[in-house]
């Protein structure tokens, strides 16, 4: 968050308030219901603006098939992948979001404050927004461009159309299902989005 605040002039201390999301609304031109979604969603996804690196260090068998019950039917498949981040990369992600093996896989985990993951996406972000760097260093994506992934994927999707009718109940419930690819997290997605909106409005 701090790196985003001194990019776009804001205090730089880490704490994401009402008066970095204007500053993010006004440097991005954001309207207050476009900004409110993007940055409720991506509030959420990154805990607060805290995560801009996914982790794949699970400490147990049981939470790694909880999380990935079709990849690992059995506690016993997910056994060799407990304290083992770069194996499980490979493991979920290769053959995969253009990833074509395992270290593919664990170079393009994801980052950013939406998560941008798989080398597919990483190369459509590159390309759309002029930064062929990633490709090489992709920590730049949780570095300098975390809030800039999250809004490529609103642009990329479509989701500022759905915020542009508002901040209501239903427009979060779609922009989240297209986010999550479920409902996870709703209330809080709906509440942050809610607050923000308020923050934009004042």
């Amino acid at each position: 968050m701090a790196t985003l605040q001194a990019k776009i002039g804001a205090t730089a201390d880490g704490e994401f308030g009402p008066n970095t999301a204007r500053a993010i609304a006004k440097h991005f031109n954001l309207s207050p219901a476009r900004g409110a979604h993007l940055m409720g969603q991506a509030s959420h996804e990154s805990g607060g603006f805290k995560r801009t690196r996914e982790s794949l260090y699970y400490s147990t068998p049981e939470r790694i098939q909880a999380v990935w019950p079709s990849r690992f039917p059995t506690v016993a498949d997910a056994e060799p992948y407990a304290k083992n981040p770069t194996g499980l990369a490979g493991k979920v992600y290769a053959g995969r979001m253009g990833n074509e093996n395992e270290a593919q896989a664990s170079l393009y985990i994801g980052r950013g404050f939406l998560q941008l993951t798989g080398r597919n996406n990483y190369r459509a972000f590159a390309s759309d927004m002029g930064v062929p760097k990633v490709m090489t260093d992709p920590d730049l994506v949780a570095n300098e461009y975390a809030f800039e992934t999250a809004l490529w994927f609103f642009n990329k999707n479509g989701l500022f159309a759905i915020a542009d009718e508002g901040v209501t109940d239903d427009a979060i419930k779609r922009i989240t299902k297209r986010v999550n690819g479920g409902y996870h997290g709703l209330d809080d997605r709906s509440n942050q989005s809610k607050k923000i909106h308020t923050w934009l409005m004042a």
